[in-house]
């Protein structure tokens, strides 16, 4: 209908699958242009204590029609059409704006570290840097507390450029973390020729690894083979207490799920840090 006015008077369109990815994609635009977006985090754990370490920042959309829609709704469009790379500038502006702002009121927040995800357009960008320095400068929140989550589909084959975008970010003191490790493709050894730092072993893993042991054997290879590495791991996905139980028997130090807690507006984790960052103690994501 849209393409169709553009067009002027007496126009017609038949409709094709690219009209409607066009249009959504536009809708997607508008989402940031109209802060139709939301940031909610999600706790990092340590397993033993309970106390938080990191947060993830992850996306939301506060619809105009269709309510609060999860990053599964729009996420694959967007990295499709490309809307993910001012969506995902924005996430990242704003979570540092709030993490600054916890830190500024909240002494004991200040070892908390902030993990945001990266998509494999982002990663293409040639600004990406100077994107990035220029957010932590307008924010003042630190690089070194800072964590970027690729997926395993951007560590599987590295170009040049980007292999060197992120060593740029490693220096400025950024972590590098592989987030969902096990959906793809990617072995350890993918690492190797990147500045990573922390490895998140996705939720497969985790269910079920109180009560199988074969999933309770891979899980317990891939932790010690993230360690022989030097990664620090996290478990992604935990929903209970027997599987945190599992992983603090095999040597995973942290962990985030709903076993502990779920996304929150940034307001809500506000009111919980005060109660459960570990004072005077370095957090790790």
């Amino acid at each position: 209908m849209y393409a169709v006015k553009r067009a002027g008077r007496g126009s017609y369109r038949v409709y094709t699958p690219e009209l409607d990815t066009r249009a959504h994609d536009a809708e997607l635009r508008r989402a940031v242009e109209n802060d139709e977006l939301v940031v909610h985090f999600q706790p990092v754990v340590t397993l033993a204590g309970g106390d938080i370490t990191a947060v993830e920042a992850l996306v939301r959309w506060n619809h105009p029609t269709r309510g609060l829609l999860m990053p599964g709704a729009f996420i694959d469009l967007a990295e499709e059409t490309g809307a993910v790379i001012p969506i995902g500038e924005w996430v990242l502006l704003d979570a540092c704006r709030q993490a600054a702002g916890w830190r500024a009121a909240n002494p004991d927040a200040e070892s908390l570290r902030l993990s945001v995800n990266l998509s494999a357009r982002q990663v293409t960008q040639t600004a990406l840097v100077d994107i990035i320095r220029n957010i932590l400068a307008e924010t003042g929140f630190p690089a070194d507390r800072l964590v970027l989550e690729l997926t395993e589909s951007v560590i599987l084959q590295p170009d040049e450029q980007t292999v060197a975008r992120l060593n740029a970010l490693r220096e400025m003191g950024i972590g590098i973390s592989v987030d969902d490790f096990g959906t793809g493709y990617a072995a350890l050894s993918y690492l190797r020729a990147l500045p990573v730092s922390v490895l998140k072993i996705d939720r497969s893993f985790v269910t079920g690894i109180d009560t199988d042991p074969d999933v309770y054997a891979v899980a317990e290879a891939v932790v010690r083979l993230a360690q022989a590495y030097r990664l620090h791991v996290v478990a992604e996905g935990i929903e209970t207490a027997g599987q945190a139980a599992a992983l603090i028997e095999m040597g995973c130090v942290s962990g985030q799920g709903y076993h502990f807690a779920r996304p929150m507006p940034g307001e809500d984790l506000a009111a919980k840090l005060s109660s459960s960052v570990p004072a005077g103690r370095p957090g790790r994501a």
